[in-house]
């Protein structure tokens, strides 16, 4: 089971963490309600194809969107895309609305907005199961998974 990875490994990284499980939700505010965090705090993970067999994870706040101008700068690309839900899960393991970097069949590299970096604080990010949440410190959670910290978000 996808979710017994997401927090095995987050056991491994010896993070301090909460999960919470929950039904489906139809909404960020029904989700954020439902971890106990406010919506900036529930951070989507993206998955983001650079070439082919080429992904990376992108943390997002969730009242906030990726620029992709920002990103392609970042990474010094000229092209970026999503992959469809079957290749997300074939990249990382974990259906699309349940991915995680913890416990991701690749150890893709991440990068987290800097709103989800400033300040150390709760954040919710997916669990590897449908309604399921992994609630960590930020700061933890980011040196953990190496993340890079950049602005690379817009306002949705």
């Amino acid at each position: 089971m996808a979710e017994k990875s997401a927090i095995a490994a987050v056991e491994a990284a010896g993070l301090t963490h909460q999960v919470t499980r929950h039904g489906r939700v139809k909404s960020l505010e029904e989700a954020a309600a439902a971890r106990g965090v406010q919506p900036h705090d529930l951070i989507k993970t993206l998955v983001v194809r650079r070439a082919e067999d080429d992904y990376l994870f992108v943390l997002v706040p969730g009242d906030r969107e990726i620029s992709w101008p920002k990103l392609r700068a970042l990474l010094g690309v000229s092209r970026l895309s999503m992959p469809d839900a079957e290749t997300a899960r074939e990249a990382t393991g974990y259906e699309r609305g349940t991915i995680t970097p913890f416990g991701s069949t690749t150890a893709w590299p991440v990068i987290a907005d800097t709103l989800v970096a400033e300040p150390d604080r709760p954040i919710s990010l997916g669990g590897g199961d449908h309604g399921v949440g992994l609630t960590v410190q930020s700061g933890e959670a980011l040196k953990a998974l190496a993340a890079q910290v950049a602005d690379v978000t817009t306002k949705e």
